[in-house]
């Protein structure tokens, strides 16, 4: 089997677009190639700083000198080159070398430019080098970027395959083709040049032979998904009208598409004035004809790339796509199928960019492995990343299906032998394991890193002793939050801040730019795994595996909210003291490639305590009990930290300047929300985002809920007007219109289980 695992986007040849930008990222300790044409212009970045950069460039003697003015360059012996350096010189000219030079130092500063003129076609990689990171270190290797700037940008180049193809078919502007796909290949639908759309139709082929037309079915779809857009996942599937599937989602670049509307008919153009113009259904319905298809007047599609916009009063509008050149759908076919793809036709709306373009569709052999997910982008200008997986992914998946995707990695719901139930009482009982390695991570180091850290925290880090954590928020100038998180004081100057967003690291270094600082913010996500322990036997277990050195914290005497260094079946760890289910529990920090080991280590301890793995369900009914808050449910950017519950995270004695500061001061001393728990009278269910009314009036709404099964009832955190909140005052929660019915609850403290802390401080 050819297995394929492709966690990023970055294409091994530049796809020369309508655009005239294109950027290449080499992830830490990799590398990405690229191809220049003459006059071509590129801005070599080294974003965060501090990391080494190598330029391997093929062409005729003396390219490399000629694009690297100024620069060593060094002839490679291509025979003992790295693989991606030799492949720069497959299917290159006679003649052409291949030379490298150093473009970034190890002491570079964060934001660091190159800048290069292409005086010729060339072949390049850009290196990121770099060792694996050990838990303890700071030193994680960070990416490196390739901006070009195009002399002559070309449209219409499809990037690169991801496997030798099956079939490769260009399907031209305004136009449909039908073609055959065998069970078990892939299909990739392709967006030549960005903001273009592509409806896709597939029938059972061996029905279709028998003269029955079985496809794919807008209402079957969304009954059995439950979700009108199915993306990437092991359940997620199309299906005809026998609640047969026929299609499996395996990737999706975009994330913004619509399903089954009709794709455009002829009836559209001609309410719109447009008489006779081409159109996306009967370009199928010539296309389908050969294959024994009856014609119809509009066809239900998936809109691959269609940007659907629901307005608040349900009306549908659209905007340009969201698509990027050479952005992609892959799909994996269930059976045999006729599928057909068009080139959107409509030129007269945003749907296509106002310029309709190609689409390319790929057909690959069953026999590949591609690897699942969801691109995420940080920024706009951000390449793509695709889901990935965790160090702990081998032993998780072995024990659940049941995986959802994460902030960019596939993380458990729940397990397939306890499921949440179990799972919670595992917790709340004795010990549980939590793969909650999505977390992002950032070394925080250099003269000015606390300052920078005391500037961008609402703590005071300078009473932060070397070997303490600290709960803190990290708010823009108007009080609203980015996120919350916890930094690691690891020495003097060294810092690691742990949160939920990628953008925290983006805006440390951009504050941290804005105040002349010197530090260093560096990703360090890839390079750092954790394992929460948790549970009221968490301590009993890793006492038994977990080595210190003599001058580090013991489990005994590791008190909360500190870390101590040390190793676990010979392999380096970080352990601290913290968690997310308001029970006693750790967290174990390890590199990836340590992960599974330190899994079977805990696990083999914990079993005579009852150790089970837990998903992120029962964590959630944990932390809501604990009134743990979680980001886009209890908090947003228009959440000050005092409404989202954590006003204690607000140092009072703190008298530097910080970010939002003036804001806080102002939103503490005039609040206008605030957290509460409620306990919710009767067993219905209530969700995030349900309005909380006093009367007719609304005045607030719940935030995260669940049924507890320690208390036996459905408790919530919620947000009121200030005027309304008094403990073991009614409130009604409002469903259906919000009128019609209404649930009793009553104001309690936020902490329902366990509000002194007693069990975590164990």
């Amino acid at each position: 089997m050819n297995t394929i695992v492709e966690p990023t986007l970055n294409p091994a040849t530049a796809a020369r677009t309508r655009a005239r930008h294109v950027r290449h990222v080499a992830a830490g300790g990799g590398s990405v190639s690229f191809d220049l044409a003459a006059g071509d212009r590129v801005t070599l970045t080294d974003p965060e700083g501090l990391q080494p950069g190598h330029l391997y460039v093929a062409g005729p003697a003396g390219a490399a000198q000629a694009l690297l003015p100024g620069f060593a360059v060094e002839a490679v012996n291509t025979a003992s080159a790295p693989a991606f350096a030799q492949a720069l010189l497959a299917a290159a000219p006679a003649g052409w070398t291949l030379a490298r030079a150093e473009v970034f130092g190890a002491e570079g500063l964060p934001g660091a430019q190159v800048d290069l003129n292409a005086p010729r076609a060339l072949r390049c990689a850009l290196h990121a080098p770099g060792e694996d990171m050990q838990p303890d270190a700071q030193n994680a290797p960070t990416e490196l970027i390739a901006d070009i700037e195009c002399a002559e940008p070309v449209a219409g180049i499809a990037p690169p395959p991801l496997a030798p193809p099956v079939l490769d078919l260009r399907i031209g502007a305004g136009t449909a083709q039908a073609y055959r796909v065998k069970a078990g290949d892939y299909i990739q639908v392709i967006d030549v040049d960005g903001r273009q759309c592509s409806d896709f139709l597939a029938f059972d082929a061996a029905a279709l032979a028998q003269g029955q037309e079985y496809d794919l079915d807008p209402t079957t779809t969304r009954t059995l998904m439950g979700s009108a857009s199915p993306g990437p996942g092991l359940l997620n599937k199309y299906y005809d009208e026998r609640q047969v599937p026929l299609v499996e989602v395996i990737r999706d670049t975009v994330g913004r598409h619509d399903t089954f509307m009709l794709a455009c008919s002829a009836k559209y153009y001609d309410d719109m004035g447009y008489p006779g113009h081409a159109n996306c259904s009967d370009n199928f319905n010539n296309a389908l004809e050969p294959h024994g298809v009856a014609r119809r007047a509009g066809w239900p599609a998936i809109n691959f790339f269609y940007n659907t916009i629901v307005n608040h009063d349900d009306s549908i509008s659209l905007d340009e796509p969201w698509s990027r050149a050479g952005d992609y759908v892959l799909l994996r076919a269930m059976t045999d199928l006729v599928c057909a793809s068009s080139s959107c036709t409509d030129d007269i709306d945003p749907a296509n960019g106002w310029n309709p373009t190609d689409i390319h569709v790929r057909v690959y052999d069953a026999s590949n492995n591609f690897s699942k997910g969801i691109a995420h982008r940080m920024t706009p200008d951000a390449a793509p990343k695709l889901t990935r997986e965790t160090g702990f992914h081998a032993r998780t998946s072995a024990l659940t299906r049941r995986m959802v995707e994460y902030r960019g990695f596939w993380l458990q719901d729940s397990f397939s032998s306890n499921g949440p139930i179990d799972e919670y009482w595992a917790c709340r009982e004795r010990a549980v394991m939590i793969d909650l390695s999505a977390l992002r991570k950032f070394e925080i180091t250099g003269p000015d890193a606390e300052a920078l850290l005391q500037l961008a925290t609402t703590r005071n880090i300078r009473k932060l002793a070397v070997g303490q954590i600290v709960y803190t928020a990290l708010c823009y100038e108007h009080g609203g939050m980015i996120d919350d998180g916890t930094v690691f004081r690891l020495c003097q100057n060294n810092f690691r801040l742990v949160c939920g967003d990628d953008y925290c690291g983006v805006w440390l270094r951009e504050l941290a730019a804005k105040h002349n600082l010197r530090v260093w913010v560096k990703s360090s996500t890839d390079q750092l795994h954790n394992l929460s322990v948790q549970g009221p036997k968490s301590r009993d277990i890793l006492r038994e595996i977990v080595v210190t050195p003599p001058g580090n914290a013991s489990m005994d005497e590791l008190k909360w909210f500190r870390l101590t260094v040390g190793k676990i079946d010979g392999l380096p760890v970080v352990v601290s003291r913290t968690g997310y289910t308001g029970e006693l529990g750790y967290e174990v920090w390890c590199h990836p490639k340590h992960a599974v080991q330190v899994w079977d280590a805990i696990a083999k301890a914990g079993e005579p305590h009852g150790i089970a793995p837990m998903g992120l369900a029962a964590l959630d009914m944990l932390r809501i009990e604990a009134a743990l808050i979680f980001a886009e449910y209890d908090f947003c950017d228009q959440t000050d930290p005092f409404e989202a519950g954590i006003g204690f995270a607000v140092a009072a004695d703190k008298e530097d300047d910080y970010v939002g500061k003036a804001a806080l001061e102002r939103r503490k001393a005039h609040p206008a929300r605030v957290m509460v728990g409620l306990d919710i009278e009767g067993t219905e269910l209530v969700a995030h985002g349900d309005p909380i009314y006093n009367g007719r009036a609304q005045i607030g709404q719940i935030t995260s809920t669940t049924r507890s099964p320690i208390l036996g009832k459905t408790i919530a955190l919620a947000r009121l007007d200030v005027s309304a909140v008094e403990l073991g005052a009614t409130v009604e929660i409002g469903k259906l219109d919000g009128h019609q019915k209404r649930i009793k609850a009553v104001q309690v403290k936020t902490s329902h289980y366990d509000p002194t802390k007693a069990r975590v401080r164990a």
